[in-house]
């Protein structure tokens, strides 16, 4: 655990009792501080009073006397659509929001640390897609290089959950767009971008809010090195706004679309090969295609933001590439879960966006794809140009009538996961891949799309064992 500074003898309101707001609370208490607590759900409000906290009504008049601020768990709004009326309150009486994030960064450093021969560091990755497997597969290049490294955030440990960083340890976060929205402390000492597609736009207010929230931790920030992804627009300004000329390597470009040129420091992909560039000559290269659990041009360029952070954290190419050929994948994100008779089943369930299951379309030659869920706005548009691999789609979902319809392929209604996994298995022939990749929330028939990608790989391993 890291115990929160600052606040020792005050009191501290934490609303949302989750994984986030329990741990939060935790903290405080070891910091300190007092922590009241409140969620509007009472079975979560008796889970922290059996564990000794005081469960405040964060709603009742005057809640906040007293209070020095306000930890706000992620899934709650503080800004857009409208503000949570309990946030509302907190910024009427002047008190201070912030979220563990924020707490994590502003009290991670410790006295300890004069002690230690390298100070520890801390990788923080955000993006829209990719950002998951690249935090994971940064963790993995570490560990295998015989790094300390800790995993946390959006992935993994909570962020105060962690243990106390030992000496030259490297602390890998996965931060989301509502955590580093709201964090007011935000103090990588390497920050990675992988890419920008529209995602959580109610949440931030448009496309432009979203990105914002994500250039937080840039911005404010001030990582001593910047890893950006620069194939989408918002990447490329993001790279100029945080150079200072062309030849400034402390900011490292990232492509899977281009060769990048120029004095500075660059790595992208083309054709399965990674190349790192410096001061315009090459300096590694990588064959990406052998590597089983990064598929696919997407995973090419969690491969190259994994890279760079790893080589500004000073490893050398070679031990990054014996690392990367045994990277196991992560569950739910390309996974490959069984192989049987010359066809191969994938699990990404985590393609819950448009863009995300465009992107794992591509990474395989003939598809039979399972998809369907309760849609994001803005329908499917932008799919029919990843589709060409698709032999067949079968679509799942409460709406899978109107879901089949916006699709430019050979489509057949299954609406459950165990008619439309029975369905691409007997018309599976060899050379095919069984492709889950939603392109929707799983919410209208899962509780989340971990639960949907284990239903996939549980009905798919029972037919092939009965």
């Amino acid at each position: 655990m890291i115990p929160v500074t600052g606040f020792e003898g005050a009191r501290v309101a934490v609303l949302g009792l989750g994984r986030s707001g329990l741990s939060a609370a935790r903290a405080l208490r070891a910091g300190g501080a007092e922590a009241l607590c409140w969620d509007d759900n009472a079975n979560a409000r008796a889970a922290a009073e059996a564990e000794g906290f005081v469960c405040r009504d964060l709603h009742a008049h005057g809640a906040f006397d007293g209070v020095a601020a306000l930890i706000v768990s992620p899934g709650i709004p503080h800004l857009y659509p409208e503000p949570n009326p309990v946030v509302a309150a907190a910024l009427r009486a002047g008190v201070p929001v912030d979220n563990d994030i924020g707490l994590f960064f502003r009290s991670f450093a410790t006295r300890a640390w004069d002690r230690f021969e390298t100070a520890p560091r801390i990788v923080a990755v955000t993006g829209s897609n990719g950002k998951s497997t690249t935090a994971a597969l940064i963790h993995h290049i570490l560990t295998a290089a015989g790094r300390p490294a800790q995993l946390a955030g959006n992935i993994g440990r909570g962020v105060l959950d962690i243990d106390p960083a030992r000496d030259g340890e490297v602390i890998v976060l996965e931060l989301s767009s509502y955590q580093t929205d709201l964090a007011r402390a935000l103090t990588p000492d390497i920050a990675v971008f992988t890419n920008l597609s529209p995602d959580h736009l109610d949440r931030h207010g448009g496309l432009g809010g979203y990105f914002a929230a994500k250039r937080r931790l840039f911005s404010e920030g001030g990582p001593d090195r910047a890893v950006i992804g620069v194939d989408e627009a918002e990447g490329l300004f993001l790279a100029g706004q945080m150079s200072e000329g062309v030849a400034d390597d402390r900011v490292i470009r990232v492509s899977v679309t281009q060769k990048l040129v120029g004095p500075g420091w660059q790595v992208f992909a083309r054709k399965g090969f990674l190349s790192e560039y410096r001061k315009g000559r090459q300096a590694a290269s990588i064959d990406l295609r052998p590597v089983r659990g990064l598929p696919g041009a997407h995973n090419h360029q969690n491969a190259c933001a994994a890279y760079a952070a790893c080589r500004a954290l000073g490893l050398a190419p070679r031990r990054i590439e014996a690392a990367l050929q045994d990277y196991p994948g992560l569950p739910h994100r390309s996974q490959i879960v069984a192989e049987a008779a010359g066809v191969v089943y994938v699990n990404d369930s985590k393609a819950t966006n448009v863009d995300s299951a465009a992107k794992a379309l591509s990474a395989f030659s003939r598809i039979r794809w399972i998809c369907g869920g309760l849609q994001k706005e803005g329908g499917l548009t932008g799919l029919a140009a990843a589709t060409g691999a698709v032999a067949k789609a079968y679509v799942i979902g409460r709406e899978a009538a109107g879901f089949a319809l916006q699709l430019k392929v050979d489509a057949e209604i299954c609406t459950t996961m165990e008619q439309a996994v029975a369905r691409a298995m007997a018309e599976a022939e060899p050379g095919d891949t069984v492709l889950l990749a939603p392109a929707a929330a799983s919410f209208d028939q899962y509780d989340n799309f971990e639960q949907r990608g284990d239903d996939f790989t549980a009905l798919v391993r029972s037919h092939l064992a009965g």
